[in-house]
């Protein structure tokens, strides 16, 4: 095992890969002299060269779309979008070229396309640099969508990613990326699908993803030492396709759940969640699940209403005390 920050987990799978396939290009804004805006792909210009590591203008659609059509032509682009919020701009080719090529083709035609993508709310960048899109990408038909929590999985999903013949966006999460972790020496790959049960319990279910998996981790430590409550984690991670028999699973032991999302609740993972409890273990619920999330309102800049508008471990543990009634 080697400690390593979140960027350099990135950094390592992409070299990895580079060096391993010479159809493996990246292409985003500052990914190349400047070594990309959180340093993930620092070191890659200098030694694969501007063919392979292609800073690109200010033109998400445009850029991606080149990434899509070489996807088509047999290459496998990793292609960085500086934040989650441009990606509004490029949702044409993802959505209408990236994510239906392969049914519109017969089958005929593969697109191992990969977008990597920050996100999430970081220190004071407004609310047109603190979006969390997840269900947006969730709704599109034909994409997978992953989101590493760790280190580990910053690593291991986008090896698997770069593999993949679907095409793949991974959303990570702007604050995370000096975020450390071990990462084994060997080279290993997260798999694309499935829940991760990262804390075992008996009393309530705490499912999470991204930045929310350490809330979770937090508050569970926390109701279990000052008030018995033994709280399992899971870490959703592969937000499409969803897990239901793992999500599942885990409720029919503790017969409680809390979904815990930075995302504001209209229409987003945590609803989806709900949704699969509903219908796969409504007779195994011991209370009705609740959901843990950010105010419906875009982020604010100042600080202080930045941290009030989304939620923290405090308000898990809050949820969970709430569930049990006490």
């Amino acid at each position: 095992m080697a400690e390593m920050m979140y960027w350099q987990a990135i950094l390592r799978a992409h070299d990895e890969e580079m060096a391993r396939d010479p159809l493996v290009f990246a292409m985003g804004e500052d990914i190349g002299v400047a070594g990309g805006t959180y340093k993930a792909t620092t070191g890659l210009y200098a030694k694969y060269g501007d063919q392979r590591v292609i800073d690109t203008p200010i033109s998400e659609n445009s850029y991606t779309g080149i990434g899509v059509g070489a996807a088509m032509l047999g290459c496998r682009p990793i292609v960085e979008i500086m934040s989650v919020n441009f990606s509004w701009l490029a949702m044409d080719q993802l959505m209408n070229n990236a994510a239906k090529i392969h049914f519109m083709s017969g089958g005929r035609i593969r697109c191992p396309f990969v977008m990597r993508v920050p996100g999430g709310t970081a220190h004071q960048l407004g609310a047109q640099h603190s979006a969390r899109m997840e269900k947006v990408f969730m709704g599109i038909a034909g994409l997978r969508v992953v989101t590493p929590a760790t280190p580990r999985d910053a690593y291991g999903l986008l090896k698997s990613a770069v593999r993949c013949d679907d095409p793949v966006v991974i959303i990570e999460h702007e604050s995370m990326y000096n975020l450390k972790g071990e990462v084994p020496d060997a080279e290993f790959f997260t798999p694309l699908e499935g829940v991760e049960v990262l804390r075992s319990g008996r009393d309530v279910t705490l499912f999470a993803y991204n930045i929310s998996v350490h809330w979770a981790l937090e508050a569970a430590d926390y109701l279990a030492k000052d008030f018995g409550i033994d709280a399992e984690v899971v870490d959703l991670r592969a937000l499409k396709p969803m897990d239901r028999a793992g999500i599942a699973a885990s409720v029919r032991k503790t017969h409680r759940a809390v979904v815990v999302e930075e995302d504001e609740a209209p229409v987003g993972v945590g609803s989806e969640v709900m949704a699969i409890l509903n219908e796969e273990c409504f007779f195994d619920l011991d209370a009705p699940p609740l959901r843990v999330h950010a105010l419906d309102i875009p982020i604010p800049y100042n600080r202080r209403l930045e941290k009030a508008a989304i939620p923290n471990a405090a308000q898990v543990v809050a949820a969970v005390r709430k569930l049990l009634g006490k």
